[in-house]
């Protein structure tokens, strides 16, 4: 009998659902399953978030099923939930081997260790062609010395195998395991939802992103013919009408993204998408392309509204450039989201003001704020560390809605209180409500201001906790 798998997303609090009362599927768990399942081994894969499962839940799962090896995978916040779980497997379970993925532990790998008995492996990177050597280690019986991208522990020591290639081409990996997903409970507004990574990497290198570590700094994708297979298969077979691409860049190469939306209308699949852009991947003809593909946001990176912060924060792009995509966006009948970060170490209270002032003022019609938050493998942890910024290492805090680094000149409660009045300032200013009403029949009143309101509710909690 083969090696049997079982991957867990841990039940965790997620912000996501909170603000849209909905959760998307674990894609890099889907990924994973659909490698073990070609090379002829059982996988089954727990979505504990969307099925919220309470820990005896898993218990009694883990139990039924006895793998022999169990794939955990957590956010930075949510580590503490994948330690409980880890925990839980080898009490039911003490011979499974317990392994643990993601971008958090990709760069706190020995301290996750360290932190946490019960994980026996940290996959370091990609973790699809590792996953397969380790399969193929336990069925042999074999040890794990030698295996590229993983950090793991030998009796009390701790070992490192090398690092690991990426890989090279995308195409040859298997369709996500979407049959192994509760997929009929992925909802946006009564519509049943989809995510989909058709790219990996990235080649900029802002301060607070990991991406470019984790991934790469080469950017490589899926074929377009390839992402149209995938997209047929969620709307033929699952009758998902609503898909969220979740790659940094969708429209990096701007010809490939154009052409998926031609291969979209040419199919005439009946969907409606969102994607991501940089403000320097972006054109008008390229928004006329998806709005006719049936995309209706596309999300910017603006993060700042000082010209001195987008320097330093290496993003590479002009407020000019931020508004010239921006009106090609909604030129071409698209929504344009933009995300917003304050409270960089750097940052005086004139800049983050020149932000809120930017984010209401350059036309975008939904806005995200977040606290700029020092992630593990990012410059900005690099320079959290090297100059005692830090004032929590507790990862449940690392959200983006609480403070856990020093500002040089604000408090963290002057940031939260200027959260706050970056959202009350831009959901609320009176000619985008009446504009909402009158021109775009409640858009932001309907689809964005419940959401807003529930996030707006938790960081108002978290102020004065």
């Amino acid at each position: 009998m083969g090696v049997r798998l079982l991957l867990i997303s841990p039940p965790t609090r997620s912000v996501v659902r909170e603000v849209l009362g909905a959760s998307g599927p674990p894609l890099g768990l889907a990924y994973l399953a659909a490698v073990a399942r070609e090379y002829g081994w059982e996988a089954k894969i727990i979505d504990g978030l969307t099925e919220n499962l309470m820990l005896q839940d898993l218990a009694s799962i883990i139990k039924g099923f006895q793998p022999d090896v169990v794939g955990l995978t957590a956010t930075t916040p949510a580590i503490y939930d994948a330690y409980a779980v880890a925990k839980i497997v080898k009490e039911h379970v003490p011979s499974a081997l317990v392994l643990l993925g993601g971008p958090h532990v990709t760069f706190m790998a020995h301290e996750v260790l360290q932190e946490c008995p019960y994980i026996d492996v940290v996959v370091r990177g990609e973790g699809e062609e590792t996953l397969k050597e380790i399969l193929e280690r336990v069925e042999r019986g074999r040890g794990l010395e030698g295996i590229a991208g993983i950090t793991y522990r030998v009796g009390d020591r701790i070992k490192e195998g090398p690092p690991r290639g990426l890989i090279g081409n995308l195409d040859a990996l298997p369709i996500p395991a979407y049959d192994l997903l509760p997929m009929e409970k992925y909802v946006v507004d009564k519509v049943k939802y989809a995510a989909v990574i058709t790219s990996r990497g990235c080649p900029y290198g802002c301060i607070f992103c990991s991406s470019s570590l984790q991934f790469g700094k080469r950017w490589r994708a899926h074929s377009p013919d390839r992402v149209l297979e995938e997209l047929m298969i969620l709307r033929y077979d699952y009758g998902v009408r609503e898909i969220e691409f979740l790659d940094d860049t969708f429209t990096l190469n701007m010809s490939r993204a154009e052409e998926i939306s031609k291969m979209i209308v040419r199919e005439g699949l009946d969907i409606s998408w969102s994607a991501s852009s940089r403000v320097n991947t972006f054109s008008h003809g390229l928004g006329e392309a998806m709005r006719r593909a049936g995309a209706h946001t596309i999300y910017f990176g603006i993060e700042s509204g000082s010209e001195e912060t987008l320097r330093l924060i290496g993003k590479g792009i002009t407020r000019k450039q931020a508004v010239d995509a921006v009106k090609a966006a909604k030129d071409s009948g698209l929504n344009a989201l933009g995300s917003f970060i304050i409270g960089f170490p750097h940052e005086r209270e004139e800049d983050i003001m020149a932000t809120i002032r930017f984010a209401d003022g350059c036309g975008v019609d939904l806005a995200q704020f977040t606290i700029a938050t020092p992630y593990p493998g990012t410059r900005l942890w690099d320079m959290a560390l090297k100059e005692n910024l830090l004032l929590t290492r507790d990862w449940r805090k690392f959200t983006t809605l609480d403070v856990v680094m020093r500002s040089l000149y604000l408090t963290p409660e002057r940031i939260k209180r200027l959260l706050l009045w970056a959202y009350i300032t831009f959901y609320l200013n009176p000619k985008r409500v009446l504009k909402d009403i009158i021109i775009d029949k409640g858009f932001i009143l309907k689809r964005a201001l419940p959401g807003a309101i529930r996030y707006l509710m938790r960081v108002f909690r978290r102020t004065w906790e």
